[in-house]
Order: structure tokens, then sequence, then C-alpha cells
């Protein structure tokens, strides 16, 4: 049952002959969800090989061109392989006009139906969920509309262990009961009752794993709680820490203030991107959140990262 991330681009506005704008595939159990569509996205998914038509979400954190100007070929390439599955766009209501654009004047002949979700919230709200996986968005603090993701695992039902079921002989009644999270209770007749407590007997076949994905944004109070105890956040640190004050005017993340948001929030790992065309390398940068935040590591196109039970 995987859970991975592909890092398809790691630039800020500039792409670098190193660095692709942003977009990421986040393949939860085989279901996958595409975040943000940055130019030169195709490319990247096929070198990453992932399936164009796998795809069944695609989230976009705003309508800044480095993270959105890659979807129109994306959709055209889709509708060249005959797609036919539904595709749900969720993005923040002013992306309405340009996907009517791209109806308009290069939809016809599509075979699948394109489901746009607007993102209005002004705070986490699940947006999407199946069986065992929920989408999450929350909003950023940006100078446009800008919202963060988290993509994560549903607790699973209690397995309820084969020797309880043999040592109590348990029924199916009871099997359900105990799935449940409820303890199952045996009247007898002198007055007393068995209580078979769930946690003596049950257990989780696995850990529920979660992944965040914060880009574009400046440090604000809420986030830290609203990304708490992730096993990754994908953080942006555009700019290294000496470049505070310009990190502010626009509205950006430095390395430290990423670093601090991931030790607040109490994260298991921390990846960072959305770098600065500045800088050819950004191995320094590494430096800078270590010593706040030691769990970390900078994200390269084409990096592969799964996240364990």
């Amino acid at each position: 049952m995987n859970f991975t991330v592909h890092i398809l681009g790691t630039a800020s506005a500039l792409p670098t002959t190193q660095r692709n704008p942003s977009a990421q595939v986040v393949d939860v159990r085989g279901r996958l969800f595409m975040i943000d569509c940055g130019e030169g996205a195709q490319i990247q998914l096929r070198k990453a090989k992932v399936s164009f038509l796998n795809i069944e979400h695609i989230c976009l954190s705003h309508i800044h061109g480095d993270h959105i100007f890659g979807i129109f070929g994306l959709l055209s390439t889709m509708g060249l392989l005959a797609r036919k599955a539904p595709l749900n766009i969720f993005a923040p209501k002013g992306f309405a006009p340009i996907l009517e654009f791209f109806k308009t004047q290069f939809g016809e002949g599509l075979l699948f139906d394109i489901h746009f979700i607007p993102l209005e919230m002004t705070s986490p709200e699940v947006v999407y969920e199946n069986r065992t996986t929920e989408l999450l968005a929350f909003p950023l603090n940006h100078r446009v509309e800008t919202f963060g993701f988290i993509i994560r695992e549903k607790m699973p039902q209690r397995n309820v262990r084969k020797d309880a079921i043999s040592r109590f002989g348990l029924s199916l009644t009871e099997i359900g009961t105990l799935k449940r999270g409820e303890d199952v209770v045996r009247e007898s007749g002198d007055g007393k009752a068995l209580v078979i407590r769930n946690e003596d007997v049950t257990y989780y076949r696995y850990r529920p794993r979660s992944y965040a994905y914060c880009s574009d944004t400046s440090p604000f109070a809420e986030l830290a709680d609203w990304v708490h105890g992730v096993d990754l956040l994908y953080h942006e640190a555009t700019f290294p820490a000496e470049m505070a004050e310009m990190a502010e005017k626009t509205f950006h993340s430095t390395t430290t203030q990423a670093a601090t948001v991931a030790k607040d929030a109490g994260v298991k790992k921390l990846i960072v991107g959305h770098y600065s065309s500045r800088f050819p390398s950004v191995d320094f940068y590494l430096d800078e959140i270590q010593t706040i935040f030691p769990e970390a590591s900078l994200a390269h196109d084409g990096d592969v990262i799964e996240i364990p039970f």
C-alpha cells in the first residue's frame, strides 16, 4: 500500500536548466493526486513514468503562472489519449473563467468530464474522500488567494485477533461490534457480565500516513496547527534566511521560517522547494534549515519519496 510523492518541479517563478516550475504527484494506493501543474509538467510526468490517464485529481494552489501554466497542455494531451474517466480540479474560485476559456477554445472533442471544485474555505476542510483517503484544503498567506493541501489516509477498521476469536468463541455479531471499536458485553444468568475489552483483542492493520503541501506562503499563526503531526511536510523556502525582508515583501518564506513551521507543527519530516533562481545551488539552505529542524531535506526535480507506515 504505497504512499509516494513524485517531485516534478522545485523552481519558483523563473525555471532554470535544473529546476522546473512547481508540480507534484502524490500516489496513494494507486490513486493519483496532482498538486500544481507548472509549465513543463507533461515532460516531467513522462520522466517520472506517471500515466497521464491515471491522474484522478488536480489540486491548484493559486493562480500564478508557475503553478498553472502546464494545465492546458496536460488537459489537451488527456484528450488526445482519449481519456474517458472524469477529472476533478480543486482550485481557487478565480480559476473558473480560465477553465471555461480552455473548454471553449480547446475543449472540443474531449471525451471526459472536468469537475471543478472551487476552494473558498477559511480553515481546513475535507474537499474529497474515498474509502481510504481524504483530501483537505486550507488557506495560505500569499499575494493572491492561495491554498495548501493535506492528503491523508483514514483510520482503518480494527481487526480482531484470531486467538481472541477462538479463545472467547466470538460470534459474527460480536466480531462486528469489536471492529466498530466497541466492547463486547456478555450477560450471564447470575447477574454478572463478561466484558471483552476492545483494546485487548483488536489491532489496526496499519498506521494512517499523511502529507501536507504548503506553497506559496509567508508565515502565519495558524499554519503549524493545521499541519500538525503530518508524516511529511512540503514547505516552500524561496529565500535563505538573510533575505527575510524580500520574503516578507513577496509573501514567501525563508529557510528558517519553513523549519520553524515544521518544528512547531511536530511533523516527522520536512522537505523544502520553490527555490529562488538567484541561486544555482541551494545546498547551503539545508544547513540553515537543519539548525532548527534536523529531519529535513531539500527537494530536487525527479525525487521520489515514499512515506512509510
